[in-house]
């Protein structure tokens, strides 16, 4: 019996030291697989302010009645208006386009029944499209003197105002991403410094997208709607770490 039992006890040591030999080596492998292949992450940044270059206005005016003539001449005195309006404020004949006429005669509609305050109602629109966007800001800020004039906007399809939009990305995009990269290899390289490293290589590197931004990052902007804009980029970069 007490042979059987030393017996058994030698075969469990041997087991145990077996064990412990074993994962040992296996964690020693994974350390020598992250020295292997060290790197730091970094993101750079590349930021630019702009100015819209191009401005779009739809105004949509409204006239209605129960004589189809009168309310064509009003739909047309409102035309003239807005043109002139437009005009007196230094935007060219050139960039207003006339659109979509719509007839809506309320009898004609099966799911309508009289009496109707108004049987015909009239919608025009008038396309401003301009490079001169500080000129289609200005005039936006008065279209209350149209309103005096007794010219009705369909506010909710006008869109609450001209649209402005930034066409100059391609010109920017070689700059800013040698900035981005720029600024991305200098946080890298006060990594490595910090933790007595050097750099050894680029291990990937990433772009990143273009997005272009309301310049004042106040809630409820839209950056369609300001003519002064952000053009940001980020590129993120993996370095290789090396003793």
């Amino acid at each position: 019996m007490r042979t059987t039992s030393q017996n058994n006890l030698i075969f469990a040591l041997f087991v145990a030291t077996g064990i412990a030999l074993g994962g040992w080596f296996i964690g020693d492998g994974f350390v020598e697989a992250r020295s292997g292949d060290r790197y730091v992450t970094v993101k750079g940044v590349s930021e630019r302010d702009v100015m819209a270059d191009i401005a779009l206005w739809p105004i949509r005016f409204v006239a209605a009645g129960n004589n189809l003539d009168a309310v064509q001449r009003k739909i047309r005195q409102d035309q003239n208006n807005i043109q002139s309006f437009l005009e007196d404020h230094g935007i060219a004949s050139e960039a207003i386009e006339l659109q979509n006429l719509e007839v809506t005669d309320r009898t004609a509609q099966s799911y309508q029944s009289g009496p109707y305050e108004n049987r015909f109602i009239l919608e025009q629109t008038l396309m401003v499209r301009s490079e001169d966007v500080e000129k289609i800001d200005e005039a936006s800020q008065d279209i209350g003197d149209l309103v005096e004039a007794g010219v009705i906007i369909n506010s909710q399809y006008s869109g609450g105002g001209p649209t402005y939009l930034f066409n100059g990305l391609t010109e920017l995009k070689p700059e800013m991403i040698a900035e981005a990269t720029k600024n991305a290899r200098g946080s890298a390289e006060q990594f490595a410094r910090d933790s007595g490293s050097e750099l050894n290589g680029i291990r990937s590197a990433n772009q990143g997208v273009f997005v272009i931004l309301a310049r004042d990052k106040a809630p409820m902007l839209q950056e369609e709607k300001q003519i002064r804009k952000t053009v940001r980029v980020v590129s993120t970069i993996e370095y290789y770490l090396a003793e």
